[in-house]
């Protein structure tokens, strides 16, 4: 079975990210108001990308992993522009312990 990663673009400029089983049921859920919450309270709501993985834990990891994401980065996606993903990622300064520090 496949799943897909998926981004709308809401009412007001927001984006909501999602996976599901079944993409064409699951945004006419979202478009018909049927999913309460978020895109409930933003419609109309248009999809933006989405992306088919194997399974769904690879599908919700990526889900996780692109709701941390910045709106730039997310924008960068939606234009296809991987280049640019690496330029909008948040880089984290490394940790460095040094000996006998906690562990």
């Amino acid at each position: 079975m496949s799943y897909w990663v998926y981004m709308l673009h809401c009412f007001g400029g927001r984006y909501y990210v999602g996976h599901t089983d079944n993409l064409e049921r699951r945004l006419g859920e979202h478009q018909s108001g049927q999913i309460k919450g978020f895109t409930a309270d933003r419609l109309p709501v248009t999809l933006v990308w989405s992306e088919v993985f194997a399974n769904r834990i690879d599908a919700k990891a990526f889900e996780h992993q692109l709701k941390g994401w910045s709106r730039a980065k997310k924008m960068a996606l939606i234009r296809g522009g991987w280049d640019s993903i690496s330029h909008h990622a948040k880089g984290k300064p490394a940790q460095h312990s040094k000996p006998g520090d906690g562990e």
